[in-house]
């Protein structure tokens, strides 16, 4: 540990009056040139990054190295295009040096090679220098002087150089030639990983509960090893096929709910079979920074609240008695994506629903994640299972009315669901089960709807503090 800390101070000590000394004949580019960036994200921690930049290049051959480019680009994607003299200009090798300088990379780029060790005697003050041959530096630093080899060697490590191949920022280095001399504008374009970006929305429930407030946020997330000043901001919803090794993703921060309602500066049109947002004004993206802009708001936006029960097929095709007791009934809230500030596809991501209590403070009710949303689409968000509002399920009768195989049974059964509701005003409930086969009701207590060719849905009206029984027959034929 002591020796690393002496190696980051000699280190520190040949880079801190800049950037590195550039290796003999090559031209650098650094963010000092740059006239403009544009980065277009994907869903899957995938971005597109065009970096332009004014450069000055020598007539035929130059080795340019392009610094502070994403540390995870993917350098084979990269492209560089003159955008002054598009025919004046041709590509002959590019190298991505993405091993940056650290005291154990220039030590470990220096085995076989002589370093010169100082050291102070604590009694004189004298400084002492050696040369000395790196052996190794697996686990430890090995090295060889005229008269003996040593290891955890006091003192400081200097070195004569920084080897070209270490550099300390991302460089694509790219071996071009320039039909004219002179000032040029370049433009970079390459994918990268470490660029994500997901949708967040928050919404308020009113008092009655029949509509809500929604804004939706992008939060993008920046883990490339590079920023992007000032740049164009597009992002692409859809899912994207992609021939590809898994990166790792960046790590979530939690969304929390704004007290502020958002101002939405995001525009979007169509893209292939995607979807494309565009902010409407340059943002910086700062490398390790999470960034949240608003991408649209909507206020009393009609909402339907449900109260579900949810059946099984495999109850009809047996014989049970008891199904469950103290049954919850599952909460869900949708509305439709239109109008009030709506009507814009909405890329997917997790929806958080807010209420006010009786002081005014907002309090969360739930959340539930969406798929990409076409407009006019209908949004369904499960909140949870109701505290209040129970049921008792149980197969009250089963028998078998025909049939020796698996392909031709008719089965006969009967059932009573007891809803339960504790709360002080009367709610209204759905009760949906998916009945297999072919089937066709015998007897019911209320009517039933066939809502698809293998469902029967029930709305029950249950009184404040009180209950309701559903009972029905039904038979079925497999």
């Amino acid at each position: 540990m002591k020796q690393n800390h002496l190696l980051v101070g000699i280190v520190a000590a040949s880079v801190m009056t800049g950037s590195m000394a550039a290796p003999k004949n090559e031209r650098l580019t650094t963010l000092s040139d740059q006239r403009e960036v544009a980065v277009t994200i994907y869903n899957e921690n995938l971005a597109l990054v065009k970096d332009s930049r004014r450069v000055k290049l020598d007539r035929n051959f130059n080795q340019l190295a392009w610094r502070e480019v994403s540390s995870v680009m993917r350098p084979e994607t990269a492209l560089l295009r003159n955008l002054s003299n598009p025919d004046g200009m041709s590509l002959i090798e590019q190298n991505f040096d993405f091993d940056l300088l650290t005291p154990q990379k220039l030590l470990e780029k220096y085995i076989g090679s002589d370093v010169t060790v100082i050291s102070v005697n604590p009694a004189t003050g004298i400084e002492k220098r050696e040369t000395a041959n790196v052996l190794a530096t697996n686990g430890g630093v090995v090295l060889k002087f005229a008269d003996r080899i040593e290891t955890g060697v006091p003192g400081r490590l200097a070195f004569s150089s920084v080897p070209d191949n270490l550099r300390d920022k991302p460089t694509l280095v790219i071996s071009l030639s320039s039909a004219a001399a002179g000032e040029q504008d370049l433009e970079l374009s390459y994918l990268t990983g470490g660029l994500s970006w997901k949708a967040d929305y928050v919404a308020e429930l009113n008092a009655k509960e029949d509509h809500l407030d929604i804004n939706g946020w992008v939060t993008l997330n920046n883990r490339s090893g590079g920023s992007y000043n000032n740049a164009k901001l597009q992002l692409v919803a859809g899912d994207v096929n992609r021939v590809r090794e898994e990166l790792a993703l960046g790590r979530s921060l939690p969304m929390m709910a704004k007290a502020a309602v958002a101002e939405a500066n995001m525009s979007q049109e169509s893209l292939f079979e995607y979807h494309l947002y565009t902010l409407d004004r340059p943002t910086t993206i700062a490398d390790n920074q999470m960034k949240q802009v608003a991408l649209l708001s909507a206020s009393s936006v009609p909402v339907k609240k449900e109260l579900l029960f949810q059946g099984q097929n495999y109850y009809y095709s047996g014989q049970f008695g008891e199904l469950g007791q103290k049954l919850k009934a599952g909460v869900f809230v949708e509305f439709t994506n239109k109008d009030n500030g709506l009507g814009m596809p909405l890329p997917k991501g997790v929806v958080r629903v807010y209420k006010k209590d009786s002081k005014g403070n907002a309090q969360f009710i739930g959340e539930d994640r969406i798929d990409h949303t076409p407009k006019n689409e209908t949004i369904r968000l499960k909140l949870g299972d109701a505290f209040d509002v129970t049921a008792d399920r149980k197969q009250t009768d089963f028998k078998k009315l025909a049939g020796s195989s698996r392909y031709n049974y008719v089965f006969e059964s009967a059932y009573e669901i007891t809803i339960k509701n504790a709360k002080s005003e009367a709610v209204t409930v759905k009760v949906s089960e998916p009945m297999p086969g072919d089937w066709q009701m015998q007897s019911e207590s209320h009517p039933h709807t066939k809502a698809s060719a293998d469902t029967a849905v029930w709305k029950i009206n249950v009184p404040a503090e009180g209950k309701t029984v559903l009972t029905y027959r039904v038979q079925v034929r497999h």
